[in-house]
């Protein structure tokens, strides 16, 4: 992966020569055919040049400025205003001695001059001189400077080239899109220095195996045929022509398990997994956008599913994508435009039957689609880095709400708000929390934060000590999903917490399942000796119910009772509880 040197570029350098004089260009190819060079076009009607140029862009220019019917100046003109034909070197060949028209020539982008007639050992020199500054030019040009892979202009280019020839010759090929998994966490750990070292060793292992799988199956193939790219950061993009869906799939479990093999960086040892989307040429596109596009659907899929695997583009891939794609952007806007509502579930006091707690549940009210419930666009918040503003949002709304239902006389009761592990991970959380209390109005003891286990055990200490300084503001503290995560009561009881909810895939199987009913039991009994109030979820029937009564289960949410309702229908569903 070092830099080609000149002589790389000079033996197969194409030489276009532009001349009205064809003695002139027969003698110069036979000069240069002597020193090496083979790949001649020669051009003697400059009318000609311009849609040859287009039509097969030359390493270098030779340009003759005195022709007719159209100069080597107008010539010079329309190839620095072309944007694929811009960058060709261009060597001045001429007569002239005026020095304003070369001085034009100059300002117009002409790389070099030769005075006719042309003295061979200088146009040697000029020639190689000028292939070797273009070879260098095009290295930081098209070339990743880490990897010395091509980059993903250089890649984009020869794609498009090489989904021409497959239409012209009626070949399939596939483009494959590759992502190693979770590497951000990689690069936050190791240090920049070693995530950089790591993806040097990624990318020559990647190459390693397209040449001992895809270029060894087919001989023929040059390795520009089959291109291994840096497109981002931790993203690389493959070109396999004249292949099978058989034959792709291969190529992308090959990869994955390449990769799967243990690095060394910095004396440690070091295990990767990676994702891989296939898309096929012509089934998934017939352009390069296309393909690219549909192989990127196929690696977030990927990715989706849990990492460490290889996916192909499907039409139902493809469908769920552009609806994912449209909820992402119109989630952007959500908060802006007023679309996001809170809906609240009661939380009821077994015992009495009366509603004691709201827990305060997001929706998406979208403008075509309808109501759109959290478990489709909390996700997508996740991902894209929405999810902290989102839940800042519902912070200061569920105060405010709890504070106005105070406000108009209804019966107090404890307003519950879900936290983001984002939220949660910044450290902010208790000057966010501070802020909605002081911005509402709320007594700070009707309001109850409701985390999972998988969250607080991330950081032992940091976690405490936020934990701590919110629980000093009188606001109680609630363990959501219990049962889910890997923690145990034994931990929890060292954070200052006042509930635990049990997961509602334990609630359903209290009346049917011997050992579920025993996990619930259990959790109650050890819940209530740390002083924790008990909360059970996704309660849906009355003997369900009557279990966690006889066992002391405090408080319960579910259908049994009420769905989630948005703000306007409290009242009357407090009114329904109390009568």
């Amino acid at each position: 992966m070092t830099r080609p040197e000149a002589s790389d570029a000079l033996m197969g350098a194409s030489i276009m020569m532009v001349d009205d004089e064809s003695t002139t260009t027969e003698v110069l190819q036979m000069f240069l055919e002597g020193e090496g060079y083979s790949n001649f076009t020669s051009v003697s009607d400059a009318r000609r040049a311009l849609s040859l140029l287009r039509s097969n862009p030359p390493d270098v220019l030779l340009l003759d400025l005195m022709m007719p019917h159209i100069g080597g100046l107008e010539i010079l003109t329309e190839i620095r205003g072309d944007e694929d034909l811009q960058h060709i070197p261009v060597i001045i060949l001429t007569a002239s001695t005026d020095g304003d028209t070369k001085l034009k020539a100059l300002e117009l982008g002409a790389t070099d001059f030769l005075a006719k007639p042309v003295d061979p050992s200088e146009l040697a020199l000029r020639l190689r001189n000028t292939l070797a500054a273009k070879a260098y030019r095009d290295w930081l040009i098209f070339r990743d400077a880490l990897t010395g892979l091509p980059n993903r202009r250089l890649f984009n280019d020869r794609l498009k080239r090489a989904l021409e020839r497959a239409a012209a010759d009626d070949n399939a090929c596939a483009l494959v899109h590759i992502n190693i998994d979770r590497f951000k966490r990689i690069n936050e750990t190791l240090g920049q220095a070693a995530a950089d070292a790591l993806l040097q060793a990624v990318a020559s292992r990647l190459e390693k195996c397209v040449r001992a799988t895809d270029l060894a199956s087919n001989p023929e193939l040059r390795p520009y045929d089959c291109p291994l790219s840096r497109v981002g950061g931790d993203e690389f993009s493959l070109l396999v022509p004249d292949v099978s869906p058989e034959g792709a799939a291969s190529v992308g479990r090959r990869i994955v398990q390449a990769l799967g093999d243990p690095f060394t960086v910095d004396g440690h040892e070091l295990f990767l997994t990676c994702s891989t989307g296939i898309s096929l040429f012509p089934e998934d596109g017939v352009d390069a956008a296309a393909l690219l596009r549909n192989a990127d659907v196929a690696l977030s899929q990927a990715k989706r599913a849990g990492g460490n695997q290889c996916q192909f583009f499907s039409k139902s891939l493809g469908s769920a994508f552009l609806e994912r794609l449209s909820l992402e952007n119109g989630l952007q806007q959500a908060i802006e435009r007023d679309e996001l509502v809170l809906y609240y579930q009661p939380k009821i006091d077994i015992a009495s039957d009366r509603i004691v707690g709201a827990e305060a549940l997001m929706r998406w009210q979208h403008p075509t689609l309808g109501i759109i419930l959290p478990t489709k666009f909390i996700p997508i918040a996740e991902e894209t880095d929405l999810i902290e503003s989102l839940g800042d949002w519902a912070l200061l709304v569920a105060c405010r709400q709890c504070k106005e239902w105070s406000d108009a006389g209804f019966e107090t009761v404890r307003m519950s708000v879900n936290v983001s592990s984002k939220q949660f991970q910044t450290g902010a959380l208790p000057r966010k929390v501070g802020a909605a209390i002081s911005e509402s109005g709320i007594d700070p003891t009707h309001l109850v934060l409701e985390l999972t286990e998988s969250m607080i055990m991330l950081d032992f200490d940091r976690t405490s000590e936020m934990l701590h300084r919110i629980k000093e503001m009188g606001v109680r503290i609630s363990i959501d999903d219990f049962g889910t995560g890997y923690s145990s009561l034994a931990t929890l009881s060292q954070f200052p917490l006042d509930e635990l909810k049990i997961d509602c895939s334990f609630v359903s199987q209290v009346t049917t399942d011997a050992q579920g009913a025993a996990i619930v039991t259990a959790t109650i009994g050890m819940a209530h000796a740390l002083g924790l109030t008990v909360v059970a979820e996704g309660v849906e029937t009355e003997a369900q119910l009557e279990f966690l009564r006889q066992r002391g289960c405090e408080e319960f949410q579910g259908f049994l009772r009420s769905r989630p309702v948005p703000a306007l229908e409290w009242a009357s569903l407090l009114l329904s509880r109390t009568s």
